[in-house]
């Protein structure tokens, strides 16, 4: 019988919690994982998100930075997560290396989705406003899920609506590989509302500042549309 190694302990919990759901929404969307079976990399251009997920993992890691796209400039930080416990845990909650084309579903429990979407919109979601003046100036706001995976799209939303309620629109984006789903003002509130329920949260500080913004002027129009209309 060969000597057996030593059994690798691993550094971050993977019991379930609001934290650990939340950070593997972000490693779902800019995270990767490598093929050698060990190393998991976050890659952000807000070093505050890489705090974040750091904080919500109970790690601290050196940032690095790269560059990316067509300039040297390196404004890209990242860190390596070396956790072949955590790896392995990624790998049995559905996500592989080169996940972006090929992730589905993933086993996240009901009690921390809310969380995980949370993660999965500040890793790689987007959201804007407008007035539109069509309508006697009303405005406007859209929650977006982004995927280069078409099934990870369907069961996102899948889930969504089962969970939360909204129903929103999945499709492929013109001139592109990627998909979106996508969720106008009405639908993007409930869901809001829903993944920002305590003010403590680990959160992408940029986005959620962006997003209230928004609330905050519509529910202003919103009244003083409604003084009007008395």
């Amino acid at each position: 019988m060969g000597l057996r190694g030593t059994k690798p302990k691993g550094e971050i919990s993977t019991k379930w919690s609001h934290d650990l759901a939340y950070a593997i929404g972000l490693i779902a969307t800019d995270g990767n994982l490598s093929s050698n079976g060990r190393v998991v990399t976050f890659v952000s251009k807000d070093i505050q998100l890489i705090n974040t997920l750091q904080d919500s993992l109970g790690i601290s890691k050196t940032i690095h930075y790269k560059s990316g796209g067509f300039t040297t400039d390196k404004k890209y930080a990242f860190i390596n997560i070396c956790d072949i416990l955590f790896y392995q845990f990624l790998l049995s909650i559905g996500l592989s290396p080169a996940k972006s084309k090929t992730m589905g579903a993933l086993e996240i429990p009901d009690t921390y989705f809310i969380d995980f979407l949370r993660g999965s919109f500040d890793g790689d979601g987007s959201f804007y406003s407008y007035w539109d003046k069509r309508w006697a100036s009303s405005f406007m706001f859209y929650l977006i899920f982004n995927s280069a995976s078409i099934d990870h799209t369907n069961w996102l939303r899948k889930k969504i609506q089962n969970l939360i309620g909204p129903k929103g629109h999945a499709g492929k984006v013109a001139y592109s590989k990627a998909y979106q789903l996508k969720y106008a003002k009405q639908e993007a509130r409930i869901i809001f509302e829903r993944i920002y329920y305590s003010p403590k949260l680990p959160k992408l500080e940029r986005k959620y500042k962006k997003v209230y913004s928004a609330l905050a002027i519509d529910a202003k129009h919103t009244r003083n549309s409604n003084r009007l209309i008395k």
